[in-house]
């Protein structure tokens, strides 16, 4: 049973008309009074529909008790927010309160309904979390590969997915994958995060649609919304053509926008409206085009901490977190690497002069001892090169993200920061400053290249 709450009569008809006809049963209430008296009473209640304000008042602060009091008497049911668009702070402080997510007003029924379908198929076990705690833990599992084909991308490291220690992972990507769920996933350079997209792209009810993916942080603020919406020959100079926008093109299928934490704000605003609304306009077309879209999102930035330095807008990361998958780096699950390098030696190129590699113990003991900084796509170009050579190297170098050899004149241990630093700095010196090529072979943005050099001060 899906409650509305809500003190104008003509929304609450209108939105009871629209569940029942979707077959859903409703209930009404006009304010926070009849509200709590369904929600002590009723125990088939499944979700809350709630404006935010109840009399004059426009402030929210109605809303947001009538929130926390929900909360405290059924947790378990999900809570979705209506408000206007210039009010959707509010929806943010809402969010902080325990929502599950928000509305605009006027709505698109159509996309008002593919947020009551995951709310219903979520809404008890998955409310999305606070920035500060991630949604799942990596713990031992099931010792198996798991491959998705993924097509020839620059810095793609071929689609392996391993279900070793990432088992929980699995359980949620195949549980979240059919609903139309906003999922964000977070984690470093190589660990995998464009698989994961592929992955719930593939077991989605839209894997016969296009899967579309977007670098985001290769795309300038002066052309993203000729590259996001598209354009009409002639919008703007040098335009001698219509162009098809990359929300157009993933029409009917899956849009994955990695690197989101490398746009700037007054692209983040034009983001987040058409992820709220579903809809956009091509540039030099006055026509408002549906986006119907699932939306996946990555980055190996810390979000939260961008949001605390007003760099990202946390309106924008509830909308693209409704479920949060993190990617733990390689070095902190090396029981995983011996399953890694199985799989890669099968599937390595061979020199037919040279003797098939077959890693020993030792082997295996210090690839497990590595930084591994590249991740995955490192220990796979590891792994290739000591195929290819019939022998791994174990020279006392570092390795970059790309797996090759920083030379050090040191025996002495060093930390991931300075091991990170001396990548960055022999890469730069050997492409004579060329930053493209030195975050091409990093497999990394130039945005988040600049990043790492004012950290290291290089």
């Amino acid at each position: 049973m899906i409650l509305i709450i809500d003190d104008d009569r003509a929304i609450r008809v209108s939105l009871t008309l629209l569940l029942e006809r979707n077959g859903y049963e409703v209930m009404q209430a006009e304010g926070p009074k009849a509200a709590m008296d369904v929600v002590r009473s009723n125990s088939s209640l499944q979700l809350c529909l709630m404006d935010m304000n109840f009399s004059l008042a426009t402030d929210g602060e109605e809303g947001l008790t009538l929130l926390r009091q929900v909360k405290v008497f059924r947790p378990d049911v999900p809570v979705i927010l209506m408000t206007a668009w210039g009010s959707i702070d509010l929806a943010v402080r809402g969010m902080r309160h325990g929502a599950f997510d928000f509305i605009t007003k006027p709505w698109n029924n159509r996309t008002l309904m593919e947020r009551v379908e995951t709310a219903l198929e979520l809404g008890p076990h998955q409310t999305p979390q606070t920035p500060q705690t991630p949604l799942l833990s990596p713990r031992r599992g099931d010792d198996t590969i798991r491959t998705v084909k993924v097509p020839p991308l620059g810095g793609s490291w071929g689609g392996v997915f391993v279900v070793g220690s990432l088992s929980p992972i699995l359980a949620t990507l195949d549980r979240v994958a059919p609903t139309m769920a906003p999922i964000l996933i977070t984690g470093e350079s190589g660990t995998g995060k464009e698989v994961i997209a592929q992955y719930i792209h593939e077991h989605s009810q839209r894997a016969a649609g296009p899967l579309v993916k977007v670098n985001l942080g290769g795309i300038s603020a002066s052309l993203f919304e000729s590259e996001m919406f598209g354009h009409k020959a002639g919008a703007f100079t040098d335009a001698r053509d219509d162009r098809r926008g990359r929300f157009e093109m993933a029409e009917g299928g899956t849009i994955f926008l990695d690197e989101i934490g490398e746009l700037d704000l007054a692209c983040q605003v034009k983001l987040l409206r058409v992820l709220q609304d579903h809809t956009y306009e091509v540039l030099g077309d006055s026509t408002t085009r549906r986006a119907d879209v699932r939306v996946v999102c990555a980055t190996n930035a810390d979000l939260p901490a961008m949001i605390a330095a007003h760099t990202f807008r946390e309106d924008l990361y509830y909308r693209i977190n409704l479920v949060s998958i993190h990617l733990p780096a390689l070095r902190e699950r090396k029981d995983d690497i011996p399953l890694l390098v199985r799989h890669f030696i099968a599937h390595a190129p061979s020199a037919p002069s040279a003797p098939r590699w077959e890693p020993t113990d030792d082997d295996m003991h210090w690839l497990q001892s590595l930084p591994l900084t590249g991740n995955i796509r490192e220990l796979k170009n590891i792994v290739e090169r000591a195929v290819l050579m019939g022998r791994l190297e174990k020279s006392p170098l570092l390795t970059s993200p790309k797996g090759e050899g920083l030379h050090s004149t040191s025996t002495t241990p060093q930390t991931l920061e300075a091991i990170e630093r001396d990548t960055i700095a022999d890469a730069i010196n050997r492409h004579g400053g060329n930053l493209t090529l030195v975050a091409r072979e990093l497999g990394i943005s130039r945005g988040a290249l600049y990043r790492k050099i004012d950290k290291h001060g290089l």
